[in-house]
């Protein structure tokens, strides 16, 4: 590549006005367990494909509906699939279905599906659901034959309908489908373990009790892990990584201890598909009789069963299986007669496609090493992101004796710098334990660089962040003060305490912050040491990563308080809400809330407006109310136009509006950055905390000299950050061309591409730019050693 000159960006750019769906009839449905979020992707499919002109039509009751036709298989309308997003579960029904096994069954769905004209199928399932659509599409060239011998079609219906396109979703909550980081569902049934651990921990602490917990995860031990990193648990069973013979003395002996240091309770986990190296399983009834048996321990055993299942879908899922259901129909649209079937995919924050069977024969190739007893090669097979998942667990969950330890003589600081983020906790704890293990001495900073400079600078140990995880805000306590003005008493503290590395955890203050330490290493000599920043701040501003520890915690906060407030509507007829959101000058949580909670329109910053496009918006609005939804969601950036403000938008959507509709405002506030962090933000800030103390040791190893530690290189002042599939440290000072200062956002951000998705589910005419999408890819398998510099989570 190099010397190459990158193309024009028009040239490449290519826009899905010219994908027409004209003449073309889409089914969905939604086939084996039901996940949170289905609901999100049936609606995307719904109102992408009427957007482009194709016929969608529901299939109730999964397989089951297809064979049985009839009313089972109904046109849906834009108004069928309003106030979906926010139900769990799948309104359209699911079922188990033998008689689609045979080939009877498959015979009587084709008849079905070729007297309605759909030859595009969008199946939202499992593995066997996608499995069982390709069969399909394998047959579908001979069912027509055999219809047409029937004299049940004619040959011209054959000839119209000779292509059947399946493209697939996975809706999962077990995340256990190969190619996909994460499946449709995952996320919420997070969201139910991590709410009841949370409940259980506070319990458990007033009695000195251990619980085990079992959660679901037959085949897949995703949810286990996740959850067990998540909350910090003592101990976690799961199918792919039996524990080593011998596991009842270590996890008796490892709780004994745990007790001993002052912890008042235990948490274990079991996958409901744990089993021991010789393939026996593990049940949490045995679990328990083992602690009480060998401790004495008062302990309890909660099966969470399918609550699991349940509940309303968090905005990760909502947003993920919008993206995957827009992206599902461009799929169909792009199809040609021998494109393979594919399913639609998340790998870092990209969505891709992958073809179909490649997927489940991975997916089965995971079992059949399981079943061989190859344990490590099923975690690699499972993907980077569930091998990173476990390799940061075994990292944390187990204190080595300090005669174990490495011998380092370094000493690392951590500290918040910026207003407090949900997850911040998550990765101080991850960091001290980390450095701990790599030998390293950690200490904590009170109160950003306010407090360093004051010297509130002391050691952290081991058992210090014990039950950190869940905790919101900062504990560390964290303010907005640059170390700009106080670099004399900073480089006296580092003198003082022997300071030799540096991880800041914070937003845009953080990023400044760096930039400043950085630019004074040629004046203070205490300066040249390795310093490294993680994004968290809810308002995901923050140059060189597309997502930062506390957004998605706010994005929650956002969308349930939406939810609540469209609910409230549906007893007073024709209502607009008009709600603002936080963020300072960037749209992030506007936006992506908007998408989550299903707003008629966004107004951020980032894309001006004018008075004519608000009224645009209320003519738009008072068309919705002739229609069955009589409601409408306005969100509003508190910073996207210093004269059009919420009052201003208020009494104008008021005015406009008499007669049609009425309005109320809401302000969110400070509502965004409280509360316990979701799973997702404990997990995040656990794995790049995890990330970044290897990266300090390692940079430290490399700039150790002549008995002293001296870094002065652009490469030893990073932000670790997501960038599109995988996780980068950046150097700051290359983040700075990249930067709006004056208005403390990223110059170009990925998220604004999901503006015209929010458009077209809201009804609006927009350009979409699919250039980004496409290209059908394959599921890799032997994969690059990872780099100093980047790695996926």
């Amino acid at each position: 590549m190099a010397g190459a000159v990158a193309p024009k960006r028009q040239d490449t750019r290519k826009f899905f006005e010219n994908l027409s769906g004209a003449g073309k009839s889409i089914g969905v449905l939604t086939s084996g367990g039901d996940a949170q979020g289905m609901n999100a992707a049936v609606r995307a499919v719904v109102r992408m494909g009427i957007y482009v002109g194709a016929k969608v039509y529901f299939i109730h009751e999964g397989y089951q509906g297809m064979v049985d036709g009839g009313d089972n298989i109904k046109e849906a309308t834009w108004e069928s699939v309003s106030s979906m997003l926010q139900v769990g579960g799948t309104v359209i029904g699911s079922a188990r279905c033998k008689e689609f096994r045979t080939h009877e069954g498959r015979l009587k769905a084709a008849h079905n599906l070729v007297e309605r004209g759909i030859t595009n199928l969008c199946v939202i399932g499992g593995d066997g659901s996608l499995t069982g659509a390709n069969l399909f599409r394998e047959e579908w060239s001979g069912l027509l034959d055999e219809l047409v011998q029937q004299g049940l079609i004619s040959e011209e219906a054959a000839r119209t309908n000779s292509v059947l396109h399946i493209v697939g979703m996975v809706g999962s909550i077990d995340n256990d489908f190969c190619g996909t980081d994460m499946t449709i569902g995952t996320d919420s049934a997070l969201h139910r373990i991590i709410e009841v651990v949370d409940a259980i921990m506070t319990t458990a602490q007033s009695h000195q009790r251990t619980f085990v917990l079992e959660v679901m995860g037959r085949h897949c031990g995703y949810l286990a892990l996740v959850s067990a990193l998540a909350c910090g648990a003592d101990w976690v069973f799961f199918p792919e990584m039996p524990p080593e013979d011998g596991w009842e003395d270590n996890m008796c002996q490892k709780l004994s201890e745990s007790r001993s240091r002052g912890s008042r309770l235990n948490i274990i986990i079991v996958a409901e598909g744990a089993i021991d190296r010789q393939g026996q399983p593990i049940t949490s009834d045995f679990v328990k009789d083992l602690v009480v048996r060998c401790l004495g321990f008062d302990t309890r055993v909660t099966i969470l069963g399918h609550v699991q299942r349940g509940g309303t879908p968090s905005a990760f899922d909502r947003i993920l299986a919008s993206r995957m259901g827009v992206e599902a129909v461009l799929a169909l649209l792009e199809a040609s007669a021998s494109t393979p079937a594919c399913v639609v995919s998340l790998v870092g924050n990209q969505a891709v496609r992958l073809p179909l069977m490649e997927c489940v024969q991975m997916t089965q190739e995971v079992q059949k090493a399981m079943d061989e007893k190859k344990f490590e090669e099923a975690v690699r097979l499972r993907g980077r992101s569930f091998e990173n998942n476990l390799s940061t667990y075994r990292l944390l969950s187990y204190r080595k004796a300090d005669s174990e330890l490495p011998n380092s003589s370094f000493n690392v600081a951590v500290l918040n710098v910026g207003a407090p983020a949900a997850g911040m906790n998550a990765a101080v704890r991850s960091a001290v334990r980390v450095g701990i293990t790599e030998g390293h001495k950690m200490f904590a900073v009170n109160d950003g660089f306010e407090g360093f400079y004051k010297g509130q600078i002391k050691e952290i140990k081991w058992g210090d962040v014990g039950g950190w995880t869940g905790q919101g805000g900062s504990l560390l306590g964290t303010k907005r003060t640059l170390p700009g003005k106080h670099l004399d008493k900073i480089a006296e503290q580092i003198r003082i305490h022997n300071i030799s590395a540096l991880l800041v955890i914070g937003g845009f203050e953080a990023f400044e912050s760096l930039l400043q330490l950085y630019e004074a290493r040629a004046d203070y000599e205490e300066l040249c040491i390795p310093m490294c920043m993680l994004p968290a701040t809810i308002s995901n501003n923050v140059p060189g990563t597309d997502l930062s520890i506390g957004a998605d915690t706010s994005l929650n906060a956002i969308v349930e308080t939406c939810d609540r407030i469209k609910q409230s509507a549906s007893g007073t007829k024709r209502r607009v809400f008009i709600i603002e959101t936080m963020g300072g000058y960037c749209g992030y949580l506007a936006t992506v809330g908007g998408l989550a909670a299903g707003a008629d329109t966004v107004y951020i910053y980032e894309e001006p407006f004018d008075i004519r496009d608000l009224q645009a918006n209320v003519e738009h609005l008072t068309q919705k109310m002739k229609t069955s939804i009589q409601r409408g969601l306005v969100l509003r950036n508190e910073n996207c136009n210093e004269n059009f403000t919420t009052d201003f938008v208020y009494q104008l959507y008021t005015e406009e509006g008499r007669g049609v509709f009425d309005c109320r405002k809401n302000i969110l506030g400070h509502m965004q950055q409280g509360g316990a962090p979701s799973p997702f933000d404990r997990n995040f800030g656990t794995k790049v905390a995890a990330k970044a103390i290897q990266w300090i040791t390692r940079t430290l190893k490399d700039s150790y000299k002549g008995g002293r530690v001296f870094a002065n290189s652009e490469d030893t002042a990073c932000l670790l950050g997501m960038r599109r599939r995988a996780m980068v440290f950046q150097p700051v000072a290359q983040l700075r061309d990249e930067t709006d200062f004056v208005h403390r956002i990223p110059k170009e951000q990925w998220w604004l591409k999901l503006r015209p998705l929010m458009k077209i589910l809201a009804k609006y005419k927009t350009s979409y730019d699919v250039s980004d999408s496409g290209q059908l890819e394959h599921v890799t398998r032997v994969r690059p050693k990872e780099t100093n510099t980047s790695s996926t989570i």
